[in-house]
């Protein structure tokens, strides 16, 4: 029978044992769907998970899950990658909503952490491409994240429920608190959120990584005394100074139930943070100090407003109908001042994006057939200005974006299909149709003279996706799929002008077309008994007309001057052939009634063709994994568990530059490992004690790609008010 999604779908899928064939996700098809039934490899974060892992942010929680990477530039921050792909090259959802933007940038990306994790209910990790359903962008993945639902009253009793939590971190010295509540009747319910974070300067390990020497010691910093920059050296080293920052998350949810088959809910959202340094450009040395003064993310302000409708009346001529639109307003600016200078630059876009979809399932015996339409229209404006800090007097400035018009326009249809053939085997297929508009103007040419006044592009796509599942048995799945990716370039890949790194600027490019990717999946899962399950993915992808930052010519030079220093000129171009290939494996075993082992491990290798020998493709995490042990017994729950990394050789970076070789060591980034304990206990029915230990041998050691050490020796403890 199908479940309705928008009334039922979050208790049916509490009632389903995690991990179980007969799990229930959304992210591969935008409609509930059982795992037995999937072709790709879906990762879930579950309500009870999210609870116990206690995480700071929305991105250590997917980093402690151990099934995704995570790039970190600065404290407030976090990069998913999957399969190799990074950035705008993975689909990022809130609720059924695309976060994706015209302005995504194709390096490191940090707006996970506008995602509050203290409401979110589940994180449903889709490894691989997902084009068909989600359309542009959907290269390495899907993290598709669901806060939770307002609950409604089953009798005629109002009901009135939340809970409340303080939460204290050692690491970085930080507070933050949460506070929610839920007002019910029985065709109408209300769900409220507020959260606040303080997190001051990151501590990191102190103790020496058993396979590496340490590095990345904070020995000095910039201060301001008397109207001059000095540098100041630090007193402990090990304290990452200028990488706190705060933020506050609002969320406000109204579901009003008009029948047993339809559903309205408005979906309301808001997060902003003060200043965010952005600490690896304040390490950037230059001669014998740093090259910047100042260099900070202002505040970062994300607002989303939706509005849904959801219809299920299985049997009926159209089984399921959800419809939706939305609409969200952001904020992001960059600022910067170099050592020594006066002049402080400042950059700020401001992103409005209006979306909406149509959904359609059809159920005809044991064929499931689902269809619809979805589209998105954004616009930036870009402004910039350049002012001193003594006199306060502001002069124009470049602007990161064109500033004049840019907007991007996109629609697609798509079609879906699964069904049962025979008793063991399900059919997999589904097709996507698309067209995007892009337009970017210059107005101002006194920075930049180029030799356009704007870009205009149009984009058809099509992709697809074929798969056949094999189920034996109830213990076993064996999937094999083929697939099309695709990504469309957006402003930020065709119109951007920054700079990367002193002495070297990235410059727009009117000559950018999609890119591509033919992908190839062999999965299996097997549960050997009740007891133990194991599940394996083997992957490959073809990766056509790939963006990468390379050398170019701007005006038929490879340099120009940008502030004041002359700088090489690259640019996003499509350089050619790349491909992919992994692994990647989840162990799970039930020891006893209340102890269970857990395992994972992931492989992933990119390689970019050339004229004489293949070259390390960007974005490439290496090999990393998590493995544990938990206990849970009437009140108690606790766990034991290693996060590691393998290690990322320097002849294994890419030329790009994007795998930011300058904040590793000379050898690459070394293998590392942490070990880590967390216990909850319920001290009483409405009161909970959370606390835990991270990084228990306070390594020190940083990730892959990352610009800022990761945490030392973290002691935290939550205490968790219910009623």
């Amino acid at each position: 029978m199908a479940m309705p999604m928008s009334m039922s779908a979050q208790n049916y899928m509490d009632s389903i044992p995690v991990n179980s064939l007969d799990e229930v996700v959304i992210s591969a098809s935008k409609s509930l769907e059982k795992k037995s039934e999937l072709i790709q490899r879906i990762n879930v974060i579950s309500s009870k998970e999210i609870a116990n892992n206690n995480a700071q942010t929305t991105a250590s929680l997917i980093e402690n899950h151990g099934n995704a990477y995570v790039q970190k530039s600065q404290a407030g921050g976090g990069s998913i990658v999957i399969r190799g792909f990074e950035a705008n090259r993975v689909v990022m959802l809130v609720d059924g909503v695309r976060m994706n933007n015209l302005i995504y940038r194709g390096g490191h990306l940090q707006n996970i952490i506008t995602i509050d994790n203290n409401i979110l209910d589940r994180i449903e990790i889709l490894d691989g491409p997902a084009s068909t359903i989600y359309g542009s962008d959907a290269l390495g993945g899907v993290v598709n994240m669901f806060t939770r639902k307002p609950l409604l009253s089953i009798d005629d009793n109002n009901i009135f429920v939340g809970n409340a939590f303080y939460r204290y971190g050692s690491a970085s010295n930080s507070s933050s608190a949460h506070l929610e509540f839920n007002v019910g009747t029985k065709k109408f319910a209300s769900l409220t959120s507020l959260s606040f974070g303080q997190y001051g300067d990151l501590k990191m390990g102190r103790e020496k990584n058993p396979f590496y020497k340490k590095f990345g010691e904070r020995n000095f910093y910039v201060e301001r005394y008397e109207d001059r920059d000095s540098l100041v050296v630090n007193t402990n080293p090990l304290i990452q100074k200028f990488s706190g920052y705060s933020q506050y998350d609002l969320l406000q949810k109204f579901l009003f139930k008009q029948s047993d088959f339809i559903t309205h809910q408005i979906n309301i959202q808001f997060s902003n943070s003060s200043n965010v340094p952005r600490y690896d450009r304040l390490t950037d040395p230059k001669g014998n100090g740093l090259n910047s003064a100042e260099w900070y993310y202002g505040p970062q302000t994300r607002l989303l407003t939706a509005y849904d409708l959801n219809y299920a009346k299985p049997g009926a001529g159209i089984d399921e109908i959800h419809a939706g639109v939305n609409y969200q307003y952001l904020v992001e600016s960059r600022h910067n001042r170099r050592f020594g200078a006066t002049q402080l630059s400042s950059r700020v876009e401001y992103v409005n994006i209006v979306g909406y979809h149509l959904g359609f399932v059809k159920r005809i015996n044991r064929q499931a057939i689902r269809f619809g339409i979805d589209g998105q229209y954004s616009m930036v404006q870009s402004t910039a200005n350049q002012k001193d800090i003594l006199t306060l007097q502001k002069a124009p400035l470049d602007t990161r974006y064109p500033d004049g018009k840019n907007n991007m326009n996109s629609i697609a249809v798509y079609l879906t299909h699964t069904g049962k053939l025979g008793k063991h085997f399900v059919l997999s297929d589904g097709i996507r149709f698309g067209y995007t508009t892009l337009y970017s103007s210059f107005v101002d040419t006194n920075f930049f003279d180029f030799p356009f006044e704007s870009i205009n592009q149009k984009n058809f796509v099509l992709s697809g996706n074929l798969g056949i599942i094999y189920n034996p048995s109830e213990k076993w799945k064996i999937a094999l799929m083929g697939s099309t990716g695709f990504r469309v370039p957006n402003i930020d890949d065709i119109t951007k002008v920054f700079e990367t790194a002193p002495g070297r600027i990235i410059v727009a490019n009117n000559d950018l077309k999609a890119e591509k990717t033919i992908n190839g999946e062999f999965n299996l899962t097997k549960f050997f008994s009740d007891k133990v399950s194991w599940e394996n993915s083997v992957w490959a992808t073809y990766y056509l007309d790939a963006i990468q930052v390379a050398p170019f010519q701007y005006n038929g030079q490879d340099t120009l001057i940008y502030g004041g220093v002359s700088s090489r000129v690259f640019a996003n171009q499509n350089v050619g052939k790349a491909y992919l290939f992994g692994y990647s494996t989840n162990l799970k075993v039930s020891l006893s009634k209340r102890v269970s082992a857990i395992g994972s491990l992931n492989y992933t290798r990119g390689r970019v063709f050339t004229d004489s020998t293949d070259a390390p493709l960007d974005h490439v995490a290496p090999l990393f994994g998590k493995v544990g042990v938990t206990y849970s017994h009437a009140k108690l729950y606790a766990e034991v568990y290693s996060v590691f990394n393998g290690w990322k050789r320097v002849n294994d970076y890419s030329n790009s530059g994007e795998d930011n070789l300058q904040y590793a060591t000379v050898d690459g980034m070394p293998a590392w490992f942490t070990m880590n304990v967390k216990v909850s206990y319920q001290v009483q029915r409405n009161l909970s004690l959370m606390a835990g230990v991270e990084n228990l041998f306070n390594t020190q050691y940083r990730t892959f790609a990352s610009g800022i050490n990761a945490p030392g020796i973290n002691l935290y403890a939550t205490l968790k008010i219910n009623w």
